[in-house]
């Protein structure tokens, strides 16, 4: 079983590495499209499909490919990743003080069957300072980052003040879920239901 990561994310290359797996990454060309249609908390879900259609065809019979999406929803909102520094510190603003929604999807697809799953956690910031919120964007680098933080970097440390859920999950990478899933997938050689 060869296993692909389908994504360019860092973080998600460090995670998947730190599981222990081995594992190959394929950059994925692709457009996503949000349907506007669907309940928030099924948008990522969706957006996964999307990028596992995109690859599936570029499949050798013994390739797994993991892919993945991460959203920030602020009550019910998409907050993507930034455009520009000014949108990045608009995002932050809003989060400041708020409880948001981390949704990352996750999907596999192997030998013809696929499983997509979801993870949610609640992230609350303090109110954070003018000033934070400029050195932040101006120090790190958030404009490849949904909602424009990462919760591992400063921000994270100086702002979160309480988290419900799978932190890792924030980072873009729902490690225990995939774990147990990946897992199971390679000692069974298919996808459970």
């Amino acid at each position: 079983m060869n296993i692909i990561l389908g994504s360019n994310s860092p973080r998600r290359k460090e995670l998947l590495s730190q599981l222990g797996f081995t594992f190959e990454i394929r950059a994925i060309s692709f457009e996503e499209q949000i349907d506007q249609r669907l309940d928030y908390k099924e948008i990522p879900k969706d957006i996964v499909s999307q990028k596992l259609s995109a690859m599936i065809n570029k499949l050798g019979s013994e390739d797994l490919i993991i892919c993945a999406d991460t959203l920030v929803f602020l009550d019910g909102k998409a907050i993507g990743k930034p455009s520009s520094k000014d949108d990045a510190v608009s995002m932050l603003n809003e989060l400041s003080g708020n409880t948001h929604e981390v949704i990352t999807a996750v999907g596999f697809s192997y030998k013809h069957d696929t499983k997509i799953f979801s993870e949610t956690t609640e992230v609350t910031f303090n109110v954070i300072s003018a000033e934070a919120i400029h050195f932040y964007v101006d120090t790190y680098s958030p404009l490849d980052k949904a909602g424009a933080y990462g919760i591992q970097e400063w921000i994270g440390l100086i702002g979160v003040s309480s988290i419900k859920g799978s932190y890792t999950n924030v980072m873009g990478l729902p490690t225990q879920r995939v774990f147990d899933e990946l897992t199971a997938i390679t000692k069974k050689g298919a996808i459970s239901p």
